[in-house]
């Protein structure tokens, strides 16, 4: 069974190349990764902070965040 990578950004320069690097290193046979986009999917947003996501761009696996670099706070999104 795949675990589910869920990969959250804001759509800024230093997400964009997070999503990059986050697609090409994790093994599509490993993990489901989804990546959600919160500047277009607004009502994610609670989503991401009941995973503990508190800024973007962020990586949750298997229900723990992973903060990969301060872009933009979660409530800029809201």
């Amino acid at each position: 069974m795949k675990s589910k990578a869920v990969f959250y950004h804001a759509g800024c320069p230093v997400c964009v190349a997070a999503e990059q690097h986050i697609a090409a290193a994790l093994d599509p046979a490993r993990f489901a990764v989804e990546i959600v986009h919160l500047g277009e999917q607004k009502a994610r947003v609670a989503e991401a902070e009941a995973s503990g996501v508190k800024s973007v761009p962020a990586l949750v696996l298997d229900g723990a965040a992973f903060h990969i670099n301060f872009g933009a706070d979660l409530a800029v999104l809201k």
